[in-house]
């Protein structure tokens, strides 16, 4: 635990300051549905956070190697903290689309910033309990900051206050608390077709959970209000999705683990269909419908993401993971730039509900491309099997090789 007691400082900042990015999501949107803005065009708000924040991911680590990781947090952290400020002084659409811009652009680096600083000061042997502690951070300080709505209300220029105080206390633990001092990164030279040959229904994967993750994140509140929730309706719908994805995140990776991870993300892909045409078909406008199928839902959209990227992890070289990891994240991007566009007009055309039709689509498309991959690249890498399959193997080996001494010891007595 010494070894982590260095990084509390981070660990608090990241809680204050995604919690503050995770209220604002929500807050767009519902603000902008009761100013009157349609759904196309906090559909293309979405779009452009996202579109900053895949610049953002490309030009974070320039960044980053220039000035250090603890002015980089700073000055992106100030800029994004300024532009929540800037949305309740300029209640206007466009407006709104150049900040969200400039605030995707800001938090995917931010983002960046906190996860490579973590990994650069734990060591092997206690990195995962780390991450994880991260994990519940993000995930917990997400689900509460939802809650501030309700209590401050969506109207206002008290919430957009508090979440710029949120983004701006991120910088005192970072500032006065850290001394890790990590070591600036090294440049990492982006080879998209690489990673495409690694393995393209990873990538096509990223792309559909893209498509499909920031269309609800981005939509929901809207969905929400439009079937006649409250604003504490609103937040709650919200979270339970994001409840959901956490909860079973761990279990559907443990089980790929030990089976063919393409099988798992089928089911995968399977279930979230199925929840989100739930959605289309059955829930109406009841409350507790709503709340039980977004679980669901949540439980198997949140965690395709991940059971993505571990299948392409599984091909990759050992000096590759870095590689991957940052390709797939754009890759995460470009789905999500044109996903809440898309969804925000089949909102707008057809009803909320379309909402979870456009995700159903989507996952039926991709539900295809797995079954079309699994028929095309048949063989399954021994490192994907898991330690249950590992052992098994093991264990018939040494079975064999007991059964030939065997029969060579009762040759020999023969003779």
């Amino acid at each position: 635990m010494s070894s982590i007691r260095p990084l509390i400082p981070l660990l608090l900042a990241a809680g204050i300051l995604l919690g503050g990015n995770g209220l604002q999501g929500t807050l767009i949107a519902l603000r902008g549905a009761q100013e009157g803005f349609p759904p196309s065009m906090i559909g293309f708000m979405g779009t452009a956070y996202f579109g900053g924040f895949l610049l953002g991911c490309v030009f974070v680590t320039r960044i980053m190697k220039a000035v250090g990781h603890v002015r980089s947090f700073s000055a992106l952290a100030a800029i994004a903290a300024s532009g929540t400020l800037m949305l309740v002084l300029v209640i206007d659409p466009l407006m709104w689309s150049a900040i969200r811009f400039a605030t995707g652009f800001c938090f995917a680096g931010l983002f960046t910033i906190m996860e490579s600083w973590l990994n650069s000061g734990v060591e092997n042997h206690n990195r995962a309990r780390v991450l994880a502690l991260y994990r519940i951070i993000d995930i917990g300080s997400v689900t509460g900051a939802q809650f501030l709505i309700p209590v401050f209300g969506a109207d206002g220029f008290t919430i957009f206050a508090i979440m710029s105080i949120m983004i701006t206390l991120s910088l005192v633990p970072v500032s006065l608390g850290d001394r890790s001092n990590p070591t600036a990164p090294a440049d990492v030279k982006l080879d998209l077709p690489r990673v495409w040959r690694i393995s393209p229904l990873a990538c096509i994967g990223c792309i559909a959970v893209g498509v499909t993750n920031s269309s609800f994140r981005t939509l929901s509140p809207v969905y929400a209000e439009q079937i006649g929730m409250s604003v504490t309706d609103v937040v709650t719908f919200i979270s339970v999705g994001i409840i959901g994805g956490a909860l079973i995140q761990y279990p559907l990776g443990h089980i790929s683990d030990l089976w063919d991870r393409r099988k798992v993300l089928l089911v995968t892909a399977g279930g979230a269909m199925l929840a989100a045409l739930a959605l289309v078909f059955l829930a109406g406008t009841g409350t507790l419908i709503n709340f039980g199928l977004v679980f669901v839902f949540g439980s198997f959209a949140m965690p395709l993401f991940s059971l993505s990227a571990a299948h392409a992890n599984d091909r990759a070289d050992k000096d590759e993971f870095v590689l991957v990891n940052a390709a797939l994240m754009l890759f995460y991007s470009f789905g999500a730039i044109g996903g809440p566009l898309v969804a925000a007009t089949f909102m707008q055309r057809f009803g909320p509900q379309s909402l979870f039709a456009f995700c159903a689509i989507i996952y039926a498309i991709f539900i295809l491309i797995i079954l079309y991959r699994m028929r095309a690249r048949g063989s399954v890498p021994a490192s994907r099997r898991g330690r249950f399959v590992a052992m098994l193997r093991t264990s018939t080996i040494f079975a064999r090789l007991a059964r030939k001494s065997a029969t060579a010891e009762k040759s020999r007595a023969d003779d």
